[in-house]
């Protein structure tokens, strides 16, 4: 029963290790960038703050509505399948906010 205690804490140490949040820029530059860096089909481009003021004047829960679902020609959760509630509000802050 020990070695099974034992067994048990190392494999949760090393999956937590695996399990660390990832930075908006690299999923931006995975997922994102195709169509926001030139504004493809509609999108508003990155760090085009007067693009990004209407849509963020509805608010982040909105934001994050339409970043999961789809929103006019981008399909549900963009290219980012396994972006969380917190990347994809990272990813709209990263992209909204002017450089």
């Amino acid at each position: 029963m020990k070695q099974l205690l034992i067994a048990a804490t190392a494999f949760a140490a090393v999956l937590s290790l695996q399990v660390q949040a990832r930075d908006a820029q690299e999923i931006y530059n995975k997922t994102c960038v195709a169509c926001h860096a030139a504004g493809a089909a509609g999108a508003p481009k990155a760090h085009d703050a007067a693009a990004w003021k209407p849509r963020l004047e509805k608010g982040m829960p909105a934001l994050l509505t339409s970043a999961k679902n789809g929103t006019g020609a981008m399909p549900p959760k963009g290219l980012c399948m396994d972006c969380t509630d917190a990347e994809f509000t990272a990813l709209i802050k990263l992209m909204s906010t002017a450089k």
